[in-house]
């Protein structure tokens, strides 16, 4: 476990008294696309929050880079490099798209490289380019996705958590925007994790695999493996 770059180990989440998440452990290697899959309510977006320092934990470790970051704030979680892209994407609507995108650059580093990561992203996303002085909350739900993709990318991230990016859009949207992601991961060396209820397209996307159900792993594996795993098959492929 110590080879991997981002190590989440035995973690558990409470709401109130109820108990979510129970010893939840995954791990990824710097530039290496994990996927969280699952039904609805098996705890996968739980799972990143708290990875990513949004939700306090109880028992277990986070860590990234060999920095043990448990039980440290949002900010500290940040400024090393783990940022979330949340689930319905949470832009502000009476900003411009250049504004949420500046939203996102909210590092010294990131801050001083702005206008580098954009200039990348109008690249990206020459739709984003055309559409920068607009406000964000008039755009398609899909032109709303790639600004809540491309508004993570803004922070440098090294480790960006992807929570169900595929929701009610079109699918040449959703495989543009795993196209990137895959090609910074490639290229850059930047870890994904991606949440998602579309089983197969996660697979097709990831190198590894999480199958979550009820708050615990219950199956993990290569990409390859889930996707040919009889009960994966049964559960979430229909086959």
């Amino acid at each position: 476990m110590a080879d991997y770059y981002l190590q989440i180990d035995r973690i558990n989440v409470r709401y109130g008294d109820i108990q979510v998440l129970w010893d939840v452990s995954f791990e990824a290697q710097k530039g290496e696309i994990i996927a969280l899959v699952g039904s609805n309510g098996a705890g996968k977006s739980t799972s990143v929050k708290a990875a990513a320092g949004l939700v306090p934990t109880f028992g277990g470790h986070i860590r990234i880079d060999g920095q043990d970051l448990t039980g440290g704030t949002c900010r500290r979680f940040i400024d090393h490099g783990i940022i979330l892209c949340p689930e319905g994407r949470q832009l502000f609507p009476q900003m411009t798209v250049y504004e949420n995108l500046e939203m996102g650059a909210c590092s010294k580093e990131s801050a001083a490289r702005k206008k580098e990561t954009v200039e990348k992203i109008f690249t990206w996303f020459p739709k984003l380019k055309e559409r920068q002085k607009q406000l964000a909350g008039t755009l398609s739900g899909g032109e709303q996705q790639m600004v809540a993709f491309s508004r993570g990318l803004m922070g440098l991230p090294k480790v960006l958590m992807m929570d169900e990016p595929s929701l009610g859009l079109a699918p040449n949207i959703v495989d543009d925007i795993f196209h990137i992601a895959r090609q910074i991961s490639r290229e850059d060396g930047l870890t994904v994790v991606l949440v998602e209820q579309d089983v197969r397209k996660a697979l097709k996307l990831a190198n590894r695999g999480y199958v979550l159900e009820n708050g615990v792993i219950n199956i993990k594996g290569t990409a390859e493996e889930l996707l040919n795993n009889e009960e994966v098959k049964k559960a979430y492929l229909g086959i």
